[in-house]
């Protein structure tokens, strides 16, 4: 797909095509008119308040068991550890089961 700028020429973006010929004294104008600021307030919900309690709550909580990834890694690494092809084939079925279902309703 080639991008080009013709989406540019089919949106106005704000470009004044006018301002390029503006005086010195217009141009003065027109920055101390982008200059001004406007403030709003913002009013947050209880649901935001929630959300970012929970939000904290998992950021402190451990994802995962890292003594246990740690045993892993040394079985791994010394050729002790074992696949289980009884156990991937029984969890790829439950995955395939489950993915059927929540596709039906």
């Amino acid at each position: 797909m080639k991008i080009n700028d013709s989406f540019k020429s089919k949106v106005d973006i704000g470009i004044d095509k006018v301002g390029a010929e503006k005086t010195g004294a217009d141009k003065k104008t027109e920055k101390t008119q982008v200059e001004t600021k406007v403030v709003d307030n913002v009013t947050l919900s209880p649901m935001s308040a929630q959300l970012q309690s929970l939000e904290a709550k998992i950021a402190t909580d451990k994802v995962f068991d890292v003594e246990k990834v740690a045993a892993i890694k040394l079985a791994i690494s010394s050729g002790q550890f074992i696949v289980s092809s009884e156990k991937v084939a029984d969890g790829l079925i439950e995955t395939v089961k489950d993915l059927l279902t929540t596709k039906k309703t």
